[in-house]
């Protein structure tokens, strides 16, 4: 992701993406549902407590799951989450997904 000029933040579990969103204040948020500690719907509603507890801007999460099961995407969107990304991701797919939420074009900098 250095070709495309945006910073990015890996946690080990929902506690940690829970923590660290408090401090980096991220414009997306890529959140794995399955996690340890917190679980990434757990995390998501954490989050949007936060948000709302603070008056914050909501930031987008895109629910990322290896579970494609009929009801998953309507589990994530349920959990406060905005989109949802079912694993293998691919770089095209990830590309779009930055690009439709942070609103930038990242053309060929993600390998396709």
């Amino acid at each position: 992701m250095e070709e495309t000029g945006l910073n990015f933040k890996i946690v080990e579990n929902g506690r940690l993406a829970f923590a660290s969103y408090k401090v980096q204040k991220p414009r997306l948020i890529l959140m794995d549902v399955s996690m340890p500690e917190m679980n990434g719907k757990e995390a998501t509603t954490a989050i949007r407590k936060y948000e709302c507890e603070n008056d914050m801007i909501r930031t987008p999460i895109v629910g990322v799951t290896a579970h494609a099961l009929k009801g998953d995407m309507e589990a994530c969107i349920d959990a406060g989450m905005d989109d949802y990304l079912s694993k293998p991701i691919s770089p095209n797919k990830l590309s779009l997904k930055i690009e439709q939420w942070l609103k930038v074009n990242l053309g060929n900098t993600i390998s396709k």
